[in-house]
């Protein structure tokens, strides 16, 4: 799937969340929204990305933001994830890549001399109206977090 740019409209989605529950984007309709991929729960690039967005999180939801991971993993992984690392923000389950291919998350990678398809670490925030206002691909685990708060002029 091609890349979102800002001005799209960000795709719809319903899937399930760590909570029991079943999130959809429409649910942050009102408010900027930070739809952040990630390819794999309890990894190390993983585990720093999701703990910059814990450690931000007061920061991010004080200027409006609410943050919502998305990874391939199972449900059951999340919620291990989640309570592990102290994740107060809805990691929901997108395990057929539906979504992340609709968001242009899911295509080549590299690694190793090896080419194969998988989830490319990609933020796109959604403004309240759902429209794309910042789409990101191919982000650095480390620093993502800051840098994000930079390109919001929160920081």
């Amino acid at each position: 799937m091609p890349r979102l740019s800002p001005g799209d409209p960000a795709p719809e989605f319903t899937l399930p969340a760590t909570d029991s529950t079943l999130v959809s984007l429409s649910g942050f309709r009102g408010k900027s929204t930070i739809v952040y991929f990630y390819p794999a729960a309890a990894t190390p690039g993983c585990t720093t990305e999701a703990c910059d967005f814990r450690d931000n999180l007061n920061t991010l939801q004080a200027a409006g933001y609410a943050v919502v991971g998305i990874s391939p993993d199972p449900v059951s992984k999340l919620e291990k994830f989640a309570a592990a690392e102290h994740l107060t923000f809805p990691l929901l389950s997108d395990p057929d890549h539906a979504v992340a291919e609709a968001y242009g998350a899911w295509g080549e990678k590299k690694n190793y001399g090896k080419v194969y398809e998988g989830l490319i670490r990609s933020t796109v925030v959604v403004d309240p109206e759902g429209m794309v206002s910042l789409a990101q691909y191919n982000v650095r685990a480390t620093g993502h977090v800051a840098k994000l708060q930079r390109d919001l002029n929160l920081a």
